[in-house]
């Protein structure tokens, strides 16, 4: 079957890393790639798609309900998967604004206009990616699954919660074919140096301090993201209409523990020319506002429904992802 796809937000971590495996597994889908172009979008991510004739790249805006209204009529989208979201948890405590805007009004900008153009159709599908931030924080024990109550700490998962509850409500109200699946912390390669993997690699191979919010007993669940990829992949072609999907990947780690298996790593791959550990470069900063204490996604509906499970463990991904901010540096 022939499907020209919106993927918005696809010069992003995930989408970056999503687009370049659809595009060569389905041939016949054109993917339409729209995206801003943010601090956190960069094109030379998708090189490879370049000489892919079933890719289009679109610069814009998903707040811009014209230009949106223009790319499904122009290119008569089927469907639509949502990755595009202001997403650093610190920007959206310094400025919440913008997390509104493109989160909430963004979700509700494509899902209007996919509304008007596949109203009733189960042949065409809404996918929202969201996080598994909606969820709050959890204790020591337990993990989130599909039925687990929204409880967003920042304005960045409160916006998500938001974007995920227009896309059920545009489902239950208006009968479009809409799914959601909610990821844990995705790592892997082309992630912004915002983020905690890739800052710790890239302070540490520059010798720089590597902060460490609090304690650094913070657990996330990790996902490599080329298993979200195939997760994706999976919910959008066999999930079933109206339904939440988590995914995450079984591989619970503090930010500590991340801290120093990286640096561990460092130390074999590309030792300081001083002789010394990369660890001693860690150091404890002033804990952030809401830093929710721990989350672990439980997988299982994902797993049983669409046979799905996780192919990188951590130990392997986190070589991989080194790796590669270490060729991107030129240091291997």
């Amino acid at each position: 079957m022939n499907k020209n796809i919106l993927v918005t937000g696809g010069a992003g971590f995930i989408g970056s890393n999503f687009i370049p495996y659809f595009c060569e597994k389905y041939p016949n889908y054109q993917i339409i790639n729209l995206d801003k172009l943010t601090y956190a979008g960069n094109l030379d991510n998708l090189k490879e798609c370049n000489a892919m004739s079933n890719y289009t790249f679109i610069l814009g805006d998903i707040c811009d309900s014209t230009l949106v209204s223009k790319i499904f009529e122009k290119h008569a989208i089927s469907d639509v998967i949502h990755f595009a979201a202001e997403s650093h948890v610190d920007n959206s405590i310094e400025n919440p604004r913008i997390f509104i805007e493109t989160n909430i009004l963004g979700t509700f900008t494509l899902l209007e206009n996919f509304k008007k153009t596949h109203k009733d159709s189960n042949q065409n599908r809404f996918h929202h990616i969201s996080t598994d931030e909606v969820y709050g924080t959890l204790g020591i024990e337990g993990s989130f699954s599909e039925k687990t109550a929204y409880a967003p700490n920042s304005p960045y998962s409160a916006s998500k919660a938001g974007s995920d509850m227009l896309t059920r409500a545009y489902f239950h109200t208006y009968g479009i074919n809409a799914v959601i699946s909610n990821c844990s912390n995705n790592y892997g390669p082309k992630q912004h140096a915002e983020k905690l993997i890739p800052t710790i690699i890239c302070r540490a191979i520059a010798e720089e301090l590597i902060p460490i919010y609090g304690d650094g007993k913070n657990v996330r669940d990790w996902l490599y993201v080329i298993d979200h990829c195939r997760a994706i992949d999976l919910i959008f072609h066999n999930g079933k209409i109206g339904e939440t999907y988590n995914i995450g990947g079984r591989n619970e780690r503090t930010n500590l523990q991340i801290a120093y298996k990286i640096c561990d790593i460092l130390d074999r791959k590309h030792p300081r020319k001083s002789g010394k550990r990369y660890s001693e470069l860690i150091t404890f900063v002033k804990d952030r506002l809401g830093h929710d204490r721990r989350y672990a996604i439980d997988a299982t509906k994902l797993e049983t429904e669409l046979e799905w499970k996780a192919e990188e463990n951590f130990d392997t991904g986190i070589i991989k992802t080194i790796e590669w901010y270490l060729f991107k540096e030129k240091l291997i």
